[in-house]
């Protein structure tokens, strides 16, 4: 429960905790309110849980003056039987506890989320020195979600435990400071390739010049960070010389949103988020995704044409490693967002930098090299499932969507 100030009083005013159990219907929280308002109680704190039809009913309140406290608990009890409900009240003094200092939101992504996972989790927390104040399910399905409100330990040293945690029981933990900016407007940067789309776009170009293997070879060995990226781009598109302008509308119609993408940005769109892209690949391909998906911003390098054909070259700043993170900061200038509001989302050794610099980057499906440097990461080939790291449920998901109308 929640830590309010006391109404009216201080720490060492009586107080009863009255909770209820049973099967849930309609009525329940007001017909304990009811009961309790011939007292002159006051609510110190409040909260309600209903989890297969099941509830879990807590009121805390004053003690009722003129020796009425046994009155309480016969009516309480009373009432409750009324609705073949159990009834406890508990004698005590002043509010909750303090929470302690350091919260944070932790995150837990399974498929499925396991006791044996959940236990390791919840003591990996214990151990840190944190305190588990609060459990709420996110989602159900296409993963199951379930966030954790932390207190009592600093953020850096939890998520660093969780991380070694988590890599061993193969589920997927965010930790992120709590606070107001979580709620505040914020700013998104994915990748393109092989995160907001399924493909690899060069690749794509590469097929219809008939250089395929040979490009994805130099490709996978840039993502590994074997290679210097800019490097092995000079090297890759010097293969497409001579290809006709005419494929690159037909690389747009092969490229693959990943599933979740399409979610992914339309809910963060109205929830006020700003979206961009940022890219390894071409201009030709992100302009056209900026327009369909509604991106604020959009930066990538440029295939060089002339005459009606590609060059083997391309043009203007290099969007390399170190470029991501410096377009990620300029976005996030152009966007009036600090920077420890961003989120960013890649997989490869190239986004490394971006990951690093935004509030909270998150690995997607990413190589081994990105997922341990990376602040957290999703293993799931759902792009929308990053929404959960930032407290949206499903309903809420649904909801913007507009799967829920009617």
């Amino acid at each position: 429960m929640s830590a309010p100030q006391m109404p009216q009083a201080n720490a060492d005013v009586p107080t009863l905790l009255v909770k209820i159990f049973g099967k849930d219907r309609p009525g329940i929280t007001a017909g304990l309110f009811d009961t309790l308002a011939a007292f002159s109680v006051e609510v110190v704190d409040l909260e309600q849980v209903v989890t297969r039809g099941r509830i879990v009913l807590c009121a805390l309140v004053t003690e009722p003056a003129g020796g009425l406290e046994g009155e309480l608990r016969s009516t309480v009890h009373s009432w409750a039987d009324s609705l073949k409900l159990q009834a406890e009240i508990i004698s005590g003094v002043g509010d909750n506890r303090p929470r302690g200092e350091g919260r944070s939101h932790v995150t837990v992504l399974g498929h499925p989320l396991t006791a044996e996972s959940t236990a390791a989790i919840t003591a990996c927390i214990t151990a840190t020195g944190g305190n588990i104040d609060r459990i709420f399910r996110l989602a159900k399905y296409p993963v199951t979600a379930v966030e954790f409100a932390i207190s009592g330990t600093p953020t850096e040293p939890l998520r660093t435990a969780l991380a070694t945690e988590a890599a061993t029981l193969g589920v997927d933990v965010a930790v992120v400071s709590a606070g107001l900016h979580r709620r505040a407007q914020r700013l998104v940067v994915m990748d393109v390739d092989s995160t907001l789309i399924q493909d690899e776009v060069i690749e794509l170009f590469a097929a219809h010049a008939g250089c395929e293997e040979q490009v994805a070879e130099v490709t996978a060995r840039a993502m590994r960070g074997e290679l210097d990226f800019e490097q092995s781009l000079h090297a890759r598109v010097a293969l497409l010389e001579g290809l006709d302008a005419s494929v690159v509308d037909k690389v747009r119609a092969e490229v693959r949103l990943t599933p979740g993408a399409r979610t992914l940005v339309r809910t963060l769109k109205r929830l006020g988020y700003q979206v961009g892209v940022v890219s390894g690949g071409f201009t030709q391909v992100t302009d056209d995704l900026r327009e369909r998906l509604g991106l604020d911003f959009a930066q990538a390098n440029t295939l060089e044409i002339v005459d009606g054909r590609l060059t083997g070259r391309v043009t203007g700043e290099i969007v390399d490693r170190a470029g991501k993170a410096r377009l990620l900061r300029r976005f996030a200038e152009e966007a009036g967002v600090p920077l420890e509001q961003t989120v960013a989302i890649g997989d490869g050794a190239n986004d490394l930098d971006m990951l690093n610099a935004a509030g909270l980057g998150v690995a997607f499906n990413a190589k081994p090299v990105v997922r341990e440097a990376a602040h957290t990461a999703v293993n799931f080939p759902f792009l929308d499932t990053v929404l959960y790291l930032l407290g949206v449920t499903r309903e809420e998901v649904e909801a913007a969507d507009g799967l829920l109308d009617g």
